[in-house]
């Protein structure tokens, strides 16, 4: 098993395994059959609260809001329903459309899933 993180902007690929998109909100100009979702778990990504305070906050800050949606995926039923669901699946890629690759929510709850027992991929 292996957790990948992919823009949704990007072309799916057969290696991609099962496609489940981890944005509260659709990602703007993408249709659903240009996704090729599996799953759309809204309730993986950070609170609107959370994700209204780092849509606006300084990219230095990015520990911080790190530390909070680390702290939410710890009680959050929808990150245990993704660990499951590595267990069972050869591969999971979590589907994002923020524009940076490295500092994003999707990054984290990847790391989070590896913490937790799931293999990752960087």
């Amino acid at each position: 098993m292996a957790i990948a993180i992919k823009r949704v902007y990007d072309a799916p690929e057969a290696s991609d395994g099962v496609r489940v998109l981890v944005d509260r909100l659709w990602p703007r100009g993408v249709s659903k059959e240009r996704a090729e979702l599996d799953e759309w778990l809204k309730d993986a990504a950070p609170s609107p609260e959370l994700r209204t305070e780092w849509h606006h906050a300084d990219a230095d800050r990015f520990d911080e809001f790190a530390a909070r949606y680390r702290a939410e995926l710890d009680g959050n039923p929808a990150a245990q329903a993704l660990l499951a669901l590595a267990g069972e699946r050869e591969r999971v890629t979590l589907l994002y459309g923020a524009r940076d690759a490295v500092r994003n929510h999707a990054a984290v709850l990847r790391d989070w899933l590896g913490e937790h027992g799931a293999a990752v991929e960087r």
